[in-house]
């Protein structure tokens, strides 16, 4: 079959572990022909984010926070069945991993701060407001004879 086409990035240097990596295989669901029901082409990718060594002490905090309702006893679980061949929903499965990964071990966004509105801006807006007001007042019929 092959080689993977990994290692899968998560962010910078750090890489899904291969060691780290459980994968199970099932029969897909779903309409198919003679071939459907012999081959395991569904695919569940596991990954323990309680214990893995491979992520930074602050991104493994941070995944299991954001990723605390997706997590069974710190386990992670992706599956990928779109495709009729296995590999292909290896990758898919491994690609999606690590996307769900690089989100939730990202830093928070900064803080927004709050700004004044401009004078020029506030005076725009009540001058169109006003404008739009004038213009559906002229729509009325009550001073039409």
């Amino acid at each position: 079959m092959g080689h993977m086409s990994g290692p899968y990035v998560i962010r910078g240097s750090v890489v899904l572990p291969e060691a780290e990596l459980m994968w199970r295989f099932s029969r897909s669901s779903g309409p198919g022909g003679q071939h459907v029901n012999t081959t395991d082409s569904q695919v569940e990718l596991r990954f323990d984010v309680a214990r893995t060594e491979a992520l930074p002490e602050v991104w493994k905090e941070r995944a299991l926070d954001r990723l605390a309702k997706r997590l069974t006893d710190g386990v992670v679980s992706v599956r990928a069945s779109e495709h009729r061949s296995q590999w292909r929903n290896r990758e898919t499965a491994a690609v999606r991993l690590a996307a769900l990964l690089a989100e939730a071990t990202a830093p928070p966004p900064r803080p927004r701060k709050a700004r004044k509105i401009p004078r020029g801006i506030n005076e725009r807006r009540l001058r169109e407001k006003k404008q739009h007001s004038d213009r559906k007042r002229g729509r009325s019929g009550r001073d039409w004879t």
